[in-house]
């Protein structure tokens, strides 16, 4: 066709050649007559041919512009009937006007004509695609089949009434989908796996019995081996390298890994329990950095109390298990190690800056105050941030102020960052959570950070530490603080209010001595009595006024029992310490008959206080962590903003019918 179009039509040239020719024409006939002849008849059939050859040329054209419309509509139709994926065509209505052959066999149902889409496959938003008119994309399930639907909508402005047209192109992705899924479900997923407190459990066991605990041990790892098809080596006497895919990996979430269970229940006589914790690293680039992940989730796994397993994405974790309490360690080793690293750090120092929590207790507030002393005894400058007094410590704050021996120990937020340096250490207790602490910002302001701490480890973690001093099978902070005091290289002399202030933390966190209370805890308030804290004093940092104890017992009357065996209450008055007297509220409840847990909510200021209590056997640690908050395995909470109390009521016992649900 293209070589019959070989022409080329210029009708100003050809125009502008006759009319030469004309001229010539009518000058020559003036002056001779023939020559004027010859050049007149020669215009005359230049003209004829021009006009027969132009007519004849542009009818040609004509019929190859038609010939080559009908050619590719022709085509067109073709390509569209012999798509080879589904296509519908739809009216503004929905119903089918037009289907290819594709179509009609991913339906397989006849006559399809004018049957609304509907009928077919249900919630397909055909309004919101018109609104929208661009091109727009449905993913949907439909005979065990997944498409991607694409939306075309068409205009069509040839007759009066604009009329609108949809096309439906059925894109299936479901090979496509079964070969991402296998390809994920064959990476390797890593797993480090410890034996928790393994030399405590051994020693606790009689000597001839320590062999066939190793042998359980290694058998039941080896037939978790077996099942998950994976490649299982020990790496040293408490710890195992596992490596798996992922597919196998989910099993054992999907079975909440059971594992951790079997080897609870390994008993040859041993008087603590055996229980393991584990790290797993997916869906890391490389295999290092799977090997990355896995070793930070054993490390955030053991921060949590041991006997459970972390499984560690780029993104986010997943916790499993945790329902054993930490296994006090009898070795104070360690104490007197990071001991010697902190007065280290210390001289080594331009200035010291300790701050707890917000909202600090006499936990953080204790723990605060003997790391002054200690500071003192290395005749180091030291301050404490506090931005703010709150109830549960104005007592104590009022008693160091009147002191001299602890001259200009506060300084506030502002002058704190003002005179921070690179050169200047931080000291955080009784937190490791960065937005937890009194002051953020001092955390980028100096190089040097130290972090006490005896809380289950959460996901937020103050990292880039000089000196990590973090065991959640301690009673609190003031516990550790006093075991440095005690263990340091030279003895520091600590002062009389400020063994008190230690003594107070000490006792709020046990709960005057009935949680989480270890040999090591006596140890430690034997050493406070001996240097001179007086008991009665420190029973008067906690003494409530008359408003307390009507707001505690508005909180028992309000109290709801679920389960038979957990207790949930709230008040709605509003008191200075509302945080106070809902911890406080807490524990009361747990003398109530057969309640194995407590939870008590209170307001202040546009905030929600959520205190939990248990004797052991429930995990509420785990249950305030899914409410963005945290704490101990026996003692945890939560705070929400911008929430009313009752619907922060309503969401604690949504967890806690959860949590009821999943032990079923």
């Amino acid at each position: 066709m293209r070589n019959k179009l070989t022409f080329k039509m210029n009708i100003p040239e050809t125009n502008l050649y006759i009319i030469i020719v004309g001229i010539a024409s009518v000058f020559l006939l003036f002056y001779n007559i023939y020559i004027g002849c010859l050049f007149f008849f020669s215009f005359v059939y230049i003209v004829i041919h021009n006009w027969r050859t132009t007519s004849i040329r542009r009818k040609e054209w004509n019929n190859y512009i038609q010939n080559l419309s009908l050619d590719i509509d022709e085509t067109t139709k073709k390509a569209i009937m012999n798509l080879p994926i589904p296509l519908c065509i739809l009216g503004f209505d929905g119903r089918i006007s037009w289907y290819n052959n594709k179509f009609n066999d991913m339906v397989d149902t006849p006559d399809l004509l004018g049957i609304n889409i509907d009928d077919i496959v249900k919630n397909l938003n055909l309004r919101k695609v018109l609104n929208e008119n661009k091109e727009m994309y449905t993913e949907i399930n439909y005979k065990d089949r997944e498409y991607t639907i694409v939306y075309n909508v068409i205009k069509n402005d040839q007759e009066k009434n604009a009329k609108y047209l949809m096309m439906l192109y059925w894109l299936d992705k479901t090979e496509y989908l079964n070969l991402k899924k296998e390809y994920e479900e064959k990476q390797n997923s890593i797993m480090v796996i410890q034996i928790d407190g393994y030399d405590e459990v051994l020693k606790s066991t009689v000597e001839d019995k320590r062999p066939l605990i190793n042998v359980e041990i290694e058998k039941i790892l080896s037939a978790l081996e077996t099942t998950s098809q994976g490649a299982l080596k020990r790496t040293s006497k408490d710890k195992f390298f596992l490596v798996i895919n992922k597919k196998e990996l989910k099993k054992l979430e999907a079975d909440k890994f059971s594992i951790l269970d079997r080897i609870r229940q390994i008993d040859y006589g041993n008087n603590l329990p055996i229980t393991i914790s584990i790290g797993i690293g997916i869906d890391g680039d490389t295999i290092n950095e799977n090997l990355k992940f896995a070793t930070g989730a054993l490390d955030l796994a053991l921060g949590r109390g041991g006997d459970q397993a972390v499984v560690k994405t780029k993104d986010k974790f997943a916790f499993y298990g945790g329902k054993s309490k930490a296994v006090e360690k009898t070795t104070k080793v360690k104490s007197r190690l990071i001991g010697h690293a902190l007065r280290e750090v210390i001289l080594e120092s331009d200035h010291v800056y300790i701050m707890g929590h917000k909202y600090p207790d006499m936990d953080a507030m204790g723990a605060a105050v003997g790391i002054y002393d200690i500071c003192k005894s290395c005749n180091k400058t030291a301050n404490i941030v506090l931005q703010q007094v709150n109830e549960s410590i104005e007592e104590f704050i009022k008693k160091l102020n009147k002191s001299e021996y602890y001259d200009d120990l506060f300084i506030d937020r502002d002058e704190a960052i003002k005179n921070c340096s690179k050169n200047t250490l931080v000291v955080v207790v009784d937190t490791h959570r960065p937005n937890f602490t009194e002051c953020e910002q001092l955390l980028s302001e100096s190089d040097k950070i130290v972090v006490i701490d005896h809380h289950r480890r959460g996901v937020e973690f103050i990292n880039d530490t000089v000196l990590l001093f973090h065991e959640t099978y301690v009673s609190s902070t003031c516990e550790m603080v006093t075991e440095l005091v005690q263990y340091m290289e030279n003895d520091v002399k600590i002062n009389k209010l400020t063994a008190e202030g230690l003594l107070a933390g000490i006792s709020l966190d046990t709960k005057n001595f009935a949680f989480k209370t270890g040999v090591r805890t006596f140890e430690a308030a034997s050493y406070l009595k001996k240097v001179g804290a007086d008991t009665i004093e420190v029973k008067k940092l906690f003494n409530s006024d008359i408003k307390d104890f009507i707001t505690k017992a508005e909180i028992i009357q309000s109290a709801n029992i679920i389960n038979g065996n957990i207790c949930i209450a709230y008040t709605t008055t509003e008191t200075d310490n509302i945080n106070i007297v809902v911890a406080q509220a807490s524990d009361e409840l747990l003398n109530i008959k057969d309640v194995d847990a407590s939870f008590v909510l209170g307001e202040k200021e546009g905030k929600v206080f959520v205190s939990a209590r248990s004797l052991g056997n429930i995990n509420v640690h785990l249950l305030m962590e899914k409410l963005g908050g945290g704490g101990h395995r026996d003692i945890a909470g939560a705070q929400f903003k911008d929430t009313t109390l009752k619907d922060a009521y309503t969401k604690v016992k949504d967890i806690i019918e959860e949590y009821l649900k999943e032990e079923d």
